[in-house]
């Protein structure tokens, strides 16, 4: 059965994300997210040779093989599109929560973006209409995980914690209230990979 699932990567003081998309705010994202960089399996989804075997990367290959469809917030969505090219590294439909709609793009590798004006609520349902039997990612931003949790539509929690005290930026769990039970834990070289199931 399809479930709702909130993975983020974070630091251990909280920090999920730059709080502006400066150059100091992207440096911040690399120290959060750089455990991926040097995973065979991250490398491979991104059609790049060689890479780290290991138990970071099986846990990326394990999440990647679980999730379908992707919902993301419309920040997230402006910061990685010109990045993200023509076969981008989601190989699944993305929903993007906007008040801000368009068209939808399809690019290469079965991704495709659609804009939902309906509220984070409305993304989540498009998605699993299409879910095909897969888990439903909510991949970020904070705002995003913010309004998931606040409004109940997670079910999953898995969080990479990173051994960094950023000091900075925005806290995942700022303002966000639910009742967690850890189901997993899973100690990785460059991460602390956590599974909660939301109460």
């Amino acid at each position: 059965m399809t479930k709702v699932v909130l993975s983020m990567s974070m630091s251990l003081d909280g920090i999920a994300g730059p709080g502006v998309p400066d150059e100091d705010g992207m440096a911040l994202f690399e120290e959060i997210l750089g455990w991926v960089f040097p995973l065979r399996s991250w490398r491979t989804q991104q059609g790049m040779a060689g890479g780290e075997d290991s138990v970071d990367s099986t846990v990326w290959q394990e999440n990647f093989d679980r999730f379908g469809p992707q919902v993301i917030g419309r920040r997230m969505f402006d910061s990685g599109y010109p990045s993200w090219g023509e076969n981008p590294p989601f190989h699944a439909p993305v929903f993007v929560a906007t008040h801000r709609g368009q068209d939808t793009i399809v690019k290469e590798g079965g991704t495709s973006y659609t804009f939902v004006t309906g509220g984070l609520a409305a993304a989540v349902e498009q998605a699993r209409a299409v879910a095909d039997g897969k888990d439903v990612l909510l991949a970020g931003g904070v705002s995003i995980a913010h309004q998931a949790l606040e409004a109940g539509l997670a079910e999953e929690v898995v969080l990479h914690v990173v051994p960094r005290l950023a000091g900075r930026g925005l806290r995942l769990f700022d303002t966000a209230r639910a009742d967690l039970r850890c189901t997993e834990v899973i100690e990785g070289e460059g991460a602390l990979h956590l599974r909660y199931e939301v109460r």
